[in-house]
């Protein structure tokens, strides 16, 4: 007898029914436009590398969630994100690239870690990231708002905020503090919104920090107001570090290049508190919140990084750059309930033809695709009940009834789904319907 396997997907690999699939899928196609609209140019670069290209920084942390085999003589892994790859492909193709270079990439990754609710193992990620070469305009880091805004706005959002921060300026600040090597402490400060701080006192105090640093970077983290007040703030505080200078005049910059391309002041604020805790960033960086529903967590971040690919090339390649975790976003926001406003339909009519006038119904069908309709026939016998009811489960606005009466009047039944109301309608008429 044969043996029945249990039909199962492996923990932390989402996967959707047809319905879902579809607000997925136009959240990812809302994506792309808003990132080819802006000047990207899509690469897509393998899903497996080879270990040492992505392995190149150093194991640690990536080197424990990495899904890593052996093929042959070559040790191969999958691709954790989609930056490791994007400095392999810039060090490989530099010659025949233009730079400033543009580029969106929207693949699946892979991560070993620990699956939980909302987060996975295998996940889309939608980036975009500019590379100059040898030097990059600060132009570009203000003009990342502007794609964050239109991208969230199209994806229905209104409410949101874009928090800004220089990762110069804290440096600089720290510095002051007397505090050398920042790295710990960005990490904790980061932290601030999942564990309060209370607890971010108490991790610097283990760091070995004075308490007259702890409460400075209390203080300093606390900044608050509209972004002219917090700018005076930041000045006011006449920190003497050049660091922290060229920080706050790249911050303002950026806020004026944003504004000067149209994104809403309420879209966009200075935020002492983002730190962004990995250590490639080195000047701007990005967070963005949905003001009402904070507890989803940053739904977009990134920043500006000094140099790319210095792994795999003399070269300096600086670059900014953000990414969208997809499948993270689609499923947060899902369990909040915020996607029932989004399109399901997967075509715009179904064809029911009655056995004697099905080679109508496939001339008809022909008629309404050549027309840009999307449009399917429903080929199986049964019963008409049956057939409408296909109908409503796949979700199309309307069904179209031929029969021989039909075929001889010339003028299918148009069934609107929603309302039940039925319509004989020649077939120009349908089109004018359909396409309205």
């Amino acid at each position: 007898m044969k043996n029945i396997v249990q039909p199962s997907t492996l923990p932390g690999f989402m996967e959707l029914l047809p319905k879902d699939q579809l607000v997925f899928n136009r959240m990812k196609d809302i994506i792309r436009r808003n990132y080819e609209s802006h000047g990207f140019l899509p690469i897509d670069t393998p899903v497996l590398e080879k270990q040492e290209v992505l392995l190149a920084k150093g194991g640690g942390e990536t080197e424990k969630q990495i899904y890593a085999f052996q093929k042959g003589s070559t040790d191969i892994a999958m691709r954790f994100d989609l930056t490791v790859p994007l400095a392999r492909y810039v060090a490989q193709h530099y010659s025949d690239l233009s730079f400033p270079f543009r580029r969106y990439h929207i693949g699946k990754v892979y991560r070993g870690e620990r699956a939980q609710k909302g987060r996975f193992r295998e996940f889309y990620q939608c980036d975009i990231d500019i590379i100059g070469n040898d030097n990059l305009s600060i132009v570009n880091d203000g003009e990342i708002p502007s794609i964050i805004e239109s991208t969230f706005m199209d994806l229905g959002f209104n409410d949101f905020t874009i928090h800004i921060n220089n990762r110069r300026i804290l440096n600089g600040f720290y510095r002051a503090l007397g505090i050398d090597d920042t790295t710990d402490v960005l990490r904790v400060v980061d932290k601030l919104d999942k564990i309060g701080i209370d607890s971010v006192k108490e991790e610097l105090e283990k760091l070995g920090l004075s308490q007259d640093s702890i409460e400075k970077i209390a203080e300093f983290i606390a900044i608050d107001g509209t972004t002219q007040e917090i700018f005076d703030q930041l000045d006011a505080l006449k920190v003497d570090d050049e660091d922290y200078r060229r920080g706050v005049q790249e911050l303002k910059e950026v806020f004026e290049i944003a504004s000067a391309l149209g994104v809403k002041s309420e879209h966009m604020i200075p935020d002492m508190k983002i730190a962004r805790g990995l250590d490639y960033y080195t000047g701007t960086v990005y967070e963005t919140i949905l003001d009402n529903y904070p507890s989803i967590g940053s739904v977009c971040s990134g920043g500006r990084y000094d140099d790319l690919a210095s792994h795999y090339t003399k070269r300096k390649l600086p670059g900014v750059g953000i990414s969208i975790g997809l499948s993270r976003l689609y499923y947060q926001l899902n369990e909040a309930g915020l996607l029932k406003s989004y399109d399901q339909k997967g075509c715009d009519c179904l064809i029911i033809p009655f056995d004697e006038a099905k080679i109508e119904g496939l001339k008809l069908l022909k008629t309404l695709r050549d027309e840009g309709i999307s449009c399917q026939l429903y080929g199986e016998s049964g019963k008409i009940g049956k057939k409408f009811k296909y109908a409503d489960h796949i979700d199309v606005p309307y069904a179209i009834v031929l029969g021989q009466s039909e075929v001889e009047e010339g003028k299918p039944k148009l069934r609107n789904m929603k309302t039940g109301e039925e319509e004989s309608l020649t077939v120009e008429e349908i089109l004018s319907v359909v396409k309205k």
